[in-house]
């Protein structure tokens, strides 16, 4: 759902980001809208209550280095399953 917000920003500012937003092929809101999402996603907790009983006892078990890149795992993976 989507909720109306009013910001104060100076002119310039949205001047610029209007430019920006359109050269993106965005729009101003969506532009503001994948901002927010990008500096709030750590924030974004799963709610226990969403989780299945299965998935709640299975939380935490695993421990991965802070470095761990699951992208560079997977692509070494496939590319050892199909030969690339």
């Amino acid at each position: 759902m989507n909720t109306k917000l009013t910001l104060t920003i100076e002119k310039e500012v949205i001047e610029i980001a209007k430019e920006y937003a359109k050269e993106k092929g965005q729009s101003l809101s969506e532009l503001v809208e994948n901002y927010f999402k990008l500096v709030t996603v750590n924030r974004k907790k799963i709610k226990e209550e969403q989780l299945s009983p299965k998935v709640k006892k299975l939380r935490g078990i695993l421990k991965i280095d802070e470095n761990f890149d699951y992208k560079q795992i997977l692509t070494e993976e496939l590319s050892k399953k199909y030969g690339v």
